[in-house]
């Protein structure tokens, strides 16, 4: 039976790692996969997918306003698809999530999605708020602080490496402008005035 997942974690946690492994498990016994990304992150070259540890594929793009039930639906009708893999899933719109889901249920097809969490001010992104109402199982990608606690937050640095508290929730970037962090030391570093 076809389900909707969310995997979900902070920044620098293995996600894409992890969806391109589990992508290439399918392929590797004869089982073709649909990889999408969003269509703005362009850090490994648009319409690619890659981790920081040096593995990509290719895959096709979902931008703002795009009918996710439709674009899977033809895909489906160009051959069979053993899964779908998301990746960047934090992109997503409220919309494009019900649109996953719906494939999920209409069309039998497996949803993998991978995204962040939160942003850099301890908030959902919409797409991830949805993915965690709809997702019929949820998976953490872990990854750890400095302090060696389990990361579940992220802080934006500037060029200067200072710590940002505002700013738009998107920005586009790796290792140099975000850095994953405990809940302690992620109030420590935006200056939580509670601190002890």
């Amino acid at each position: 039976m076809a389900k909707l997942y969310f995997h979900y974690s902070t920044m620098n946690a293995g996600k894409s790692t992890v969806l391109l492994q589990a992508a290439h498990n399918y392929r590797e016994r004869g089982m073709e996969t649909y990889l999408l990304t969003a269509q703005l992150d362009t850090r490994a070259g648009e319409g690619r997918i890659a981790s920081r540890i040096g593995i990509g594929s290719a895959a096709d793009t979902f931008a703002p306003g795009e009918d996710l039930f439709g674009k899977i639906a033809k895909r489906l009708a160009a051959g069979p698809v053993a899964c779908v893999f998301i990746d960047e899933s934090q992109f997503l719109e409220d919309a494009q999530v019900w649109q996953l889901a719906r494939a999920v249920d209409d069309l039998g097809v497996p949803v993998m999605a991978y995204g962040l969490r939160v942003d850099f001010r301890g908030r959902l992104f919409p797409g991830s708020a949805t993915l965690l109402a709809l997702a019929d199982e949820m998976r953490e990608v872990r990854t750890i602080c400095h302090c060696g606690k389990k990361a579940t937050m992220v802080v934006r640095k500037d060029a200067s490496g200072a710590v940002l508290r505002d700013g738009a929730q998107v920005q586009i970037g790796g290792n140099e402008t975000y850095v994953s962090l405990c809940r302690r030391h992620w109030r420590k570093a935006v200056g939580d005035p509670d601190m002890g």
